[in-house]
């Protein structure tokens, strides 16, 4: 055998074999790469506030941010007292009190719907048209002015749906405010629309050729805009033939959706859940939820749970049975792996951000010390694999992207930098930008 020649193993199928089959499941190769490219690596904001549009203004982030302050100061002036409420112990209670309270001062507010639909109501056309204008130029202002603690990194507005009744408005607020921003200097990087109760596919394409056209008329690239879809009606799950809408949903939108949210009391007196026992809690929400998941998975759109309309305030004793029913909300949906949700009020961010940060805060130690062992190939008494090591890092990154967790004690923990955790989660972190800090 000559030199640099190789011994080659034995073999019995023929190369031109193996050749037909990769020529025979290319297409399947492209299908899997267009609908399921997978998560896009970037920071998903663990809420949505939103804020009725004639009610925002240049003052609301910091406002709720100061609201949330203020309620802790009145029913929970320290952290003992905030972890006897919400079940927390001595030393997590004194962690997740000191940074919630630094979350509300630094960023109260991560993502930001201005609604133009059930918050907002049906006003005459002269007066909608004015307050979509003044979003327009607010929302420009925090994006070139603003930082965390005024301006959400995530903004947007929920226009009204593509139903007949509501179809001309929706469309007309939405372009005056995307045309109110391109004017005031383009679009902010962290632009988010909603598209409210959704039925069928086909008024996703028509929101998907709608931005396409607005992209076309002002030269941007193609794709530019994206929209979360609203899933609030029976028919946004399963069709009159049995089949998930939600799935064609998302291919209806041609590579513009960015998210599936759940209405929770929509959703509910859809299907005649009695008002008493409408929750994202009841069988029916757990049910639409689990439809949604697996309908996004993979492809890139990510899932939000909805919102609980007990609002803490009131009483002490009230405030507290409120913060309880939220607390035990968020820690259930971040257990199904349902990362964002709604809140509807101030009083609820301290306990959004007590949940999420109790969440990583518990587990990291664990995950972190997994992730190492797995990355050195060392034996512990879990034996993981690339899918693990996978969902381990991305667990990780939602920490210290949400404030829950530090960059110094994740390297320590992990052995692993930013990069190496953003290389395990998914190879596509390293190679986009994200679209907001």
């Amino acid at each position: 055998m000559g030199q640099g020649q190789q011994e080659r193993v034995p073999t019995s199928v023929a190369g031109a074999v193996a050749e037909e089959i990769g020529a025979s499941l290319a297409p399947v190769d492209a299908e899997l790469e267009r609908l399921y490219p997978g998560d896009p690596g970037t920071r998903q904001p663990v809420h949505t506030v939103y804020v009725p549009g004639d009610r925002f203004t240049a003052g609301t982030v910091r406002d709720w941010g100061d609201q949330a302050l203020a309620a802790l100061d009145e029913h929970a002036p320290d952290a003992a007292f905030f972890g006897a409420v919400l079940g927390l112990d001595g030393a997590l209670a004194e962690d997740v009190y000191a940074r919630v309270r630094a979350k509300l001062e630094r960023e109260p507010v991560e993502d930001l719907r201005i609604d133009f639909e059930d918050g907002y109501g049906h006003r005459p056309d002269a007066e909608e048209d004015e307050t979509a204008a003044r979003a327009a130029r607010l929302v420009a202002e925090a994006s070139a002015h603003g930082t965390a603690a005024t301006a959400a990194p995530w903004t947007g507005i929920r226009m009204k749906c593509m139903e007949a009744a509501v179809r001309d408005r929706g469309i007309r607020t939405l372009d005056i405010f995307l045309t109110g921003l391109m004017r005031a200097g383009g679009l902010p990087a962290g632009l988010v629309l909603t598209l409210p109760k959704v039925t069928y596919a086909e008024q996703v394409s028509a929101m998907a050729r709608l931005l396409g056209a607005f992209e076309k008329t002002w030269g941007l690239e193609p794709g530019r805009i994206g929209f979360e879809i609203q899933i609030e009606t029976s028919q946004s799950i399963l069709a009159a033939d049995g089949t998930a809408t939600v799935a064609r949903m998302i291919q209806a939108a041609d590579g513009r959706a960015t998210g599936l949210h759940y209405g929770t009391f929509d959703y509910s007196a859809c299907l005649g859940v009695p008002a008493a026992h409408q929750s994202a809690d009841h069988p029916a929400a757990d049910h639409a939820k689990a439809v949604m998941q697996v309908a996004a998975a993979g492809t890139g759109v990510r899932l939000s749970d909805g919102s609980t309309n007990v609002l803490p305030v009131g009483p002490t004793e009230q405030v507290h049975a409120a913060w309880r029913l939220h607390h035990g909300l968020v820690r259930r949906a971040l257990a199904r792996a349902y990362y964002q949700g709604w809140d509807m009020h101030p009083g609820h961010l301290p306990t959004r951000y007590a949940a999420v940060f109790a969440f990583y805060r518990e587990g990291f130690e664990q995950a972190a010390a997994r992730l190492a062992r797995y990355a050195e190939r060392t034996e512990g008494d879990v034996m993981d694999e690339p899918a693990t090591a996978k969902a381990l890092a991305g667990y990780l990154l939602r920490g210290l992207d949400c404030g829950a967790l530090d960059d110094a004690e994740v390297s320590r923990a992990s052995g692993l930098t930013r990069a190496g955790l953003e290389a395990y989660a998914s190879p596509r972190r390293g190679g986009l930008t994200v679209s907001a800090p």
